[in-house]
């Protein structure tokens, strides 16, 4: 494809506007207002998938979608094997950034903090909630270890549903993380690349709130 195909590519963004002044003074409460206008936005596919990045110790980043499964004021939950790329990196460096992307709603939302596993019986129960087939790829699947081919896959999947013929247990190595937010910011597109973008810092008091430039 020609590269000028789609260097001329303009979206005007015009859906919305934010401000200090018209935002919640809490972040989470301006997260629900968001994430529930997500999912009621059918265009939205997953508007629950969430790109996560993490670092190793020498600070070199990765990222990757993921689909949130929990939040609340705690903070935001998603799961994976710990023994992944990603799980590598925060046994390393226990930090990472969120950062939802709606596109039909001209909005971002990008959440900063601290990741800490959640509790064995957090995961265990979420666990359960999965289908069998989910269950079962978390004990064939070694993520992000290099296989041959599918075949390995599938073969994996095969021997994992025959050692559990009936429930399927948590893996040891999987489970759940939750980014504890120190930090977010909330992005509407605007007009002429002039978008409106207010952050949220942690601070002793709660929260401070400020406009930033785009």
């Amino acid at each position: 494809m020609d590269g000028d195909d789609f260097r001329s590519r303009r979206i005007t963004y015009d859906l919305g506007v934010l401000d200090v002044a018209n935002v919640a003074r809490d972040p989470f409460e301006q997260f629900r207002t968001w994430f529930e206008q997500a999912l009621a936005t059918p265009e939205l596919l997953e508007p629950h998938g969430v790109t996560v990045a993490t670092a190793d110790a020498r600070g070199r980043p990765s990222s990757r979608v993921v689909l949130l499964r929990q939040w609340d004021a705690r903070g935001f939950v998603f799961y994976t094997n710990y023994e992944s790329r990603k799980g590598a990196e925060l046994a390393e460096n226990p930090f990472g950034a969120m950062l939802f992307w709606w596109t039909v709603l001209q909005r971002q939302v990008r959440i900063e903090g601290a990741v800490e596993r959640v509790l064995a019986v957090e995961s265990d129960a979420y666990f359960a909630t999965r289908p069998r087939g989910h269950r079962l790829s978390a004990w064939a699947s070694r993520q992000s270890a290099v296989v041959p081919d599918r075949a390995t896959l599938e073969r994996a999947m095969t021997e994992a549903d025959a050692r559990f013929p009936h429930e399927v247990e948590r893996p040891p190595y999987w489970g759940g993380y939750r980014l504890v937010p120190d930090r977010f910011e909330f992005w509407q597109g605007r007009p002429n690349r002039v978008h409106d973008r207010i952050a949220y810092a942690r601070d002793a008091g709660g929260w401070t709130l400020s406009r930033l430039s785009p």
